[in-house]
Order: C-alpha cells, then sequence, then structure tokens
C-alpha cells in the first residue's frame, strides 16, 4: 500500500507549538481554555478540537539538571489501523482510508458506533468523541490540502522542517 507518512524528528523539536495553532487554524477549531497544571504542556491532553498536541516530559539528567523532551502527538494514520476494524460489522464505512494518502478519515456512519470502542481500539488513545453527539474526531492529515498539492498544516509551519 502506499501513502503519505508524518515524519518527526524530535531530536529537533523545540516545542514552539506551531504545529498545534496551525491544526487549529486549519480546521477552523476553537481555542482551547488552557490552566497550570504543572507542566509545559497544553492543554493537558489531545480532545475533540484538538487534533495535535506537543507533549512535554521533563527529567533529569546526568548533570542534575532538567532535560525536556518533546513529542508532537496525533493520529498515526496505521497501515491496518485497529480503529477501522473495529468499526467495520457495527458501522461499516465509519473509517476509511483515503486512496491517495493512506489517511485515516472518519465518516458520519461511525455515529451508529460507541466512541468507547473505537477509542479502546487505538494503541495510542488518539479519537476524541464529542459529549452528546456520538460524533469522533482525530487528525485528517489535511487531506484536503494534500489532494490539492499543499503539504499538511502542521507540516508546513514546522521551523524545523
Amino acid at each position: 500500500m502506499s501513502g503519505k507518512a508524518f515524519f518527526i524528528d524530535t531530536t529537533v523539536c523545540t516545542a514552539c507549538r506551531g504545529c498545534q495553532i496551525a491544526c487549529k487554524q486549519w480546521n477552523q477549531l476553537p481555542a482551547t481554555k488552557t490552566y497550570n497544571w504543572g507542566s509545559m504542556q497544553n492543554p493537558k491532553d489531545l480532545s475533540f478540537d484538538t487534533y495535535k498536541l506537543v507533549r512535554f516530559q521533563e527529567h533529569m539528567g546526568s548533570n542534575n539538571k532538567p532535560v525536556w523532551y518533546f513529542f508532537p502527538d496525533q493520529c498515526r494514520h496505521c497501515v491496518e489501523p485497529p480503529c477501522k476494524e473495529a468499526s467495520e460489522d457495527d458501522a461499516p464505512g465509519g473509517i476509511i482510508i483515503d486512496s491517495q494518502t493512506g489517511a485515516v478519515l472518519y465518516t458520519d456512519k461511525l455515529k451508529k458506533m460507541k466512541a468507547a470502542d473505537v477509542i479502546e481500539s487505538c494503541p495510542f488513545n488518539i479519537p476524541k468523541a464529542q459529549k452528546g453527539t456520538g460524533y469522533m474526531s482525530k487528525c485528517n492529515m489535511c487531506v484536503d490540502r494534500v489532494h490539492n498539492g499543499l503539504l499538511p498544516a502542521c507540516v508546513k509551519t514546522c521551523p524545523t522542517g
């Protein structure tokens, strides 16, 4: 199977969070109210309105100084997505794979399935449900951009490439 993939070099990520902002802007997602919960990572986790999140981890280095690790987190767009497999019986066509990009995409048909079953099927805990509606969301690899020869918004905005 051919398609696209994200390669994230965590050794050059500066945690600027430009990718988070670009994702929200392109997908017209509302801002998330954040608060100080003891980490530079904000918001605390992915949500129905946050498809991409730069995760922060702080560890004490060998010289007794803090060392920070950053990881931009989002859907991995698995080649054989467990979420798609989990949805086939209850919501056929609820999760599709875009033939041009390999992006794993959610459709309205996914509402027929319990959100918890989709969430539990993902080994990375990525999909999120909107309370009270049955709708699910996650990164869509900016397929509209990619189909038009553009890079995904998060990739385009990354200052380290």
